[in-house]
């Protein structure tokens, strides 16, 4: 239990304490909202499943930056947020756009969600016991994560954004840069 709260100190701390450095002029819109890390944070081990319950882990996305959306099928502004997700990862192909599913969230709901909203381009992975949200300290959804290519976290967003914006967009081309 220690370890969760201080856990959830470090990661509240960093939100707060982030320094935009070379994103000055670029947070604007939705994404003032971003909180860049000074130092970029490992993050915990995790097994995630896919829609068939194959495990997978975010170590398969290293070497690629990474858009971390924790949502639920439930959560109206995550309903909200997705088609412009689907939109960045047919704009920027290089990066991964990963809906990871947290909570109860079961695959037919998905699909239906994924259906209605016209989702074409994502792919799901599931967190049904919350361990990684939980370790990363995801308190509310929507929460977007940005990983480097390391995997490690670099920013973090709480809250629903229009990912495709020319906003989001010129950030995720700004981190990206080498």
């Amino acid at each position: 239990m220690m370890r969760k709260m201080l856990l959830a100190a470090v990661y509240t701390g960093f939100a707060f304490g982030a320094n935009a450095g070379s994103l000055d002029g670029l947070l604007n819109g939705d994404m003032k909202k971003l909180a860049v890390h000074e130092i970029a944070i490992d993050l915990p081990a995790a097994t995630l499943l896919d829609m068939t319950d194959g495990a997978h882990s975010l170590q398969e996305f290293e070497g690629k930056w990474v858009v971390l959306n924790f949502w639920a099928t439930w959560c109206a502004p995550c309903r909200h947020e997705m088609p412009s997700l689907d939109r960045l990862q047919r704009a920027l192909p290089d990066i991964a756009v990963v809906p990871l599913a947290a909570g109860r969230n079961a695959p037919e709901q998905i699909t239906k969600f994924f259906k209605e909203a016209e989702v074409e381009s994502l792919t799901v992975l599931r967190d049904p016991k919350m361990e990684l949200a939980r370790a990363m300290s995801v308190v509310g959804l929507p929460v977007t994560v940005i990983l480097n290519p390391e995997g490690q976290e670099v920013a973090r967003l709480i809250g629903d954004a229009e990912w495709d914006s020319a906003d989001a967009v010129a950030v995720l081309k700004a981190l990206s840069q080498p």
